[in-house]
């Protein structure tokens, strides 16, 4: 049902707002502590991407969600032979017990919740997998942004906004070749922060986007713009 993107391993990997979405969530990690010897839950892993990150970081033990077969196939091709990485087939509006867990992340999962029964789902099923005082790290995608900003030059462009449901249904591109279609659910930061308390999180905080040191191929004034409105913030929230 659900289909976030994963950040690391589609087509077009250096498309800039990923970049950036890797920077934040590494920085975030680098912030509380790393996850060595952490017990770490990634949904909607993808092909494995966040997976890979958190194991290298050495967390004790990581399992990835996912409720796609063949996404799973591939991230279990990828980890061959990694005794710390287990992947489950679910999906995570009605996940199982699979914990409990130090940390969880969840990369632009929450967008793609159909309706807010299902939105609600989700974060419960990650805050019962949680120890008390677990964190969740979840890269959201921001609401408000089209039809006023182009995040063309960043890899990703917005293509119309239909008013429906729970929340506005948007339809999207990423800029790949040839350029790759989605929908995802415009979800307000108070929607999440409000799934998350009625899931049992004590706290919920927001950090902004952050982006990689300025380089030859995208200089400090094209990161600037982009930090004017980027395309994801990261929520944070502590069972």
């Amino acid at each position: 049902m659900y289909q976030p993107y994963d950040t690391s391993t589609h087509p077009a990997p250096r498309a800039a707002f990923t970049a950036a979405d890797a920077y934040t969530l590494r920085t975030a990690l680098d912030a509380l502590g790393g996850v060595r010897d952490l017990d770490a839950l990634d949904v909607a892993c993808g092909h494995g991407g966040t997976v890979t990150l958190l194991t290298a970081g050495g967390a004790r033990r990581t399992v990835g969600v996912d409720s796609c077969p063949d996404r799973l196939r591939r991230a279990r091709a990828a980890a061959s032979g990694s005794a710390a990485v287990e992947y489950v087939l679910a999906d995570a509006a009605a996940m199982p017990r699979l914990g409990p867990f130090d940390l969880a992340t969840a990369v632009y999962l929450f967008s793609h919740a159909p309706d807010r029964e299902a939105l609600h789902a989700m974060f419960r099923g990650i805050r019962a997998n949680l120890r008390p005082g677990g964190r969740l790290l979840s890269l959201v995608r921001n609401p408000g942004a089209f039809p006023h900003v182009d995040w063309s030059p960043y890899g990703v462009r917005i293509l119309d906004r239909v008013p429906e449901g729970d929340a506005p249904l948007l339809k999207a591109q990423f800029l790949t070749e040839p350029p790759q279609h989605f929908e995802y659910r415009e979800w307000a930061h108070a929607d999440f922060a409000e799934a998350a308390v009625d899931a049992g999180f004590t706290t919920v905080g927001w950090q902004p986007s952050r982006t990689p040191p300025a380089d030859p191929a995208r200089d400090e004034a094209y990161w600037s713009a982009y930090r004017a409105w980027p395309v994801s913030s990261l929520m944070t929230c502590t069972a």
